[in-house]
């Protein structure tokens, strides 16, 4: 099981409108998202084992205050295009954006990236025709460019508009419907023309990002066999995948996650265990969760949340009390990876309208990463309380104990409660919430305890047992290197190399940090050379020339910060592919 920060969220403004995190354009005393990530990710690494970020691509309206990251425009703009008005997205600038993955990796976290291929918005070139900027920022020659083919027609009677297509045989039509244009990967015409172009951003976004995973969007309302070849194709093979199907029936999650085509290749979102939570926070019905979520099914599959930012801001869906003891539960349960949300995790100094439960939060968070393993049982339940137990996986202390987490949802009465647990007789046991004095196991392994009431649903009446002695345990924090590759092409976000010396890109390396450079060129240019140039903060350069297929490290750098890489070329103009690897610093100076 891991933990992963989400690392965005919805809100409402004073006039109702829905907006996502503050960014200086709206809140001028507020960093770019990715910004915000940069300065707060070493304090993050000690808490989380991933960041899942939002869409990164460039929506309909820019860097607007609803440009959430769903409504796509451009999917290849991730900050480094003016196009919809601005050249950041709600965000932040690419720039920014590969800063904060290679920061997240030196800090021993993987960054999930969220793909969304269903729908694009924006058209500027008459229905069904969208056109973009190329590298030049002046031409509409950049890849990705539309016909009317690529579409579904939008009659909402599933009749072909020539030249659009018919709606694709999605897992539930009944729920799918456009936002802006829907994509169809298996009516379009030409065949297979939305597929080749989805394979081939997926591939160009995790070189170019350096990302270690992803989720991917409405799966629901997406043809299946299109998702099972983009995760099994390229550069994505190798990349560990979720997927939103949005359906509360674990049978459901099950038929779509285990059987044809995707035989478990992608996790899913378990909306059955929110659901779950929902109910014993909002509705005191604790039986769902006795029940337990999608995670009963196939723990390995699941990645449970108590909110997301679609469930937070849909009425009738969010939870609205006591959150705390729906982590509690959360963060017990065993699992693939666990969500927790930003907006409950952040105070309202960072985003205005969070909830401000990181101290809690992150308490259970050490708690769940050290002491929650081994296999899962419910040894006490009822209408108001439950009690869930992770047998641990042996050996001493320091060696996964086992956890016993014990949840009072009575507003009323506290709850004296003597359990069966997998301790053996006589073990001491400490509450590492810090609520309840320490216990010892009976001569048959049971625990007595008190679980505090959940007076005015303040949400910390809960409790978590395991052995003493593992108090001041720290988390290590493993601190990696990052691979981003350059891609220079007329069509993309990056020029070819030139006879002048140009800047292509840059990377945030930490003081001593080596860079690494590989170089990769067209066949028929193999024989061409390609001067590098490294230019440190202090305007120091290293030049290399190169040729396909070399290979080089860089001197040691002498200080932290940006390192900005140009080439040039001392004959054709060359497409090329620049291959970077370099560790970034912790935090920042």
């Amino acid at each position: 099981m891991s933990i992963a920060l989400i690392t965005w969220g919805r809100f409402f403004d004073k006039q109702g409108n829905k907006i996502t995190v503050p960014a200086p354009n709206t809140d001028p005393d507020k960093p770019w998202p990715w910004d915000f990530l940069c300065s707060e990710v070493s304090e993050m690494g000690h808490h989380f084992d991933a960041l899942q970020l939002p869409s990164a691509s460039k929506c309909l309206g820019g860097s607007g205050a609803g440009c959430d990251g769903y409504g796509i425009f451009d999917l290849r703009d991730l900050g480094s295009k003016k196009q919809q008005g601005s050249i950041p997205t709600r965000y932040g600038t690419k720039k920014s954006l590969l800063q904060a993955i290679a920061m997240a990796h030196a800090n021993g976290m993987d960054v999930w990236l969220d793909i969304g291929l269903h729908q694009l918005m924006g058209e500027n070139g008459g229905p069904g025709v969208f056109r973009y900027l190329g590298a030049d920022g002046k031409t509409q020659n950049g890849r990705g460019a539309t016909t009317p083919g690529w579409f579904r027609g939008n009659t909402g009677n599933n009749d072909p508009v020539p030249p659009f297509c018919l709606e694709d045989e999605v897992p539930n039509v009944f729920f799918d419907f456009p936002f802006g244009r829907e994509k169809s990967f298996q009516h379009c015409n030409p065949r297979r023309i939305t597929i080749e172009d989805a394979l081939d951003f997926g591939d160009w976004l995790f070189r170019s990002t350096g990302a270690d995973a992803a989720r991917f969007d409405d799966v629901k309302g997406t043809w299946a066999p299109f998702v099972a070849e983009f995760m099994n194709t390229g550069t994505m093979r190798n990349k560990a995948f979720y997927s939103e199907y949005f359906e509360g029936n674990p049978d459901t999650l099950n038929w779509w996650s285990t059987s044809g085509p995707m035989y478990s290749r992608s996790s899913v979102e378990d909306f059955t265990t929110h659901w779950a939570i929902q109910s014993a926070c909002d509705g005191g019905n604790l039986w769902p969760l006795h029940r337990g979520g999608f995670f009963t099914w196939h723990p390995e599959l699941s990645v449970p949340f108590v909110d997301n930012p679609d469930t937070d801001t849909s009425p009738g869906q969010q939870v609205m009390n006591s959150k705390l003891l729906g982590y509690a539960y959360l963060l017990t349960v065993p699992c693939r990876m666990a969500l927790v949300y930003g907006k409950d995790y952040f105070g309202g100094d960072v985003w205005p309208g969070s909830y401000g439960l990181k101290k809690w939060i992150d308490n259970l968070c050490w708690i769940s990463r050290k002491l929650a393993f081994g296999a899962y049982n419910v040894p006490y339940g009822d209408e108001k309380a439950i009690v869930i137990q992770r047998n641990g996986q042996g050996g001493s202390v320091g060696h996964s104990p086992g956890l016993l987490t014990a949840i009072n949802f009575d507003t009323w009465s506290p709850k004296k409660v003597t359990v069966q647990t997998v301790f053996w007789p006589g073990t001491h046991l400490h509450d590492f919430t810090g609520r309840h004095h320490d216990i010892w196991c009976d001569g048959q392994g049971r625990a007595t305890f008190t679980i505090p009431s959940n007076a005015f649903s303040h949400g910390q009446s809960y409790l978590c047992f395991s052995w003493a002695g593992m108090e001041g345990s720290a988390i290590e924090i493993h601190t990696r290197p990052t691979t981003q590759t350059i891609i220079g092409a007329p069509d993309l976000d990056v020029p070819p190399a030139g006879p002048t010396d140009t800047p292509v890109g840059s990377v945030f390396a930490a003081e001593d940090s080596q860079i690494s450079l590989t170089l990769d060129l067209p066949k028929e240019f193999a024989s061409e050379h390609v001067v590098v140039t490294l230019t440190a903060p202090s305007g120091l350069k290293e030049t290399k020339e190169m040729v396909d297929g070399d290979h080089y490290k860089s001197v040691p750098t002498q200080e932290s910060g940006e390192v900005v890489i140009s080439v040039m070329t001392r004959g054709p103009e060359l497409p090329f592919e620049l291959q970077v690897t370099y560790t970034a610093p912790r935090g920042l100076q």
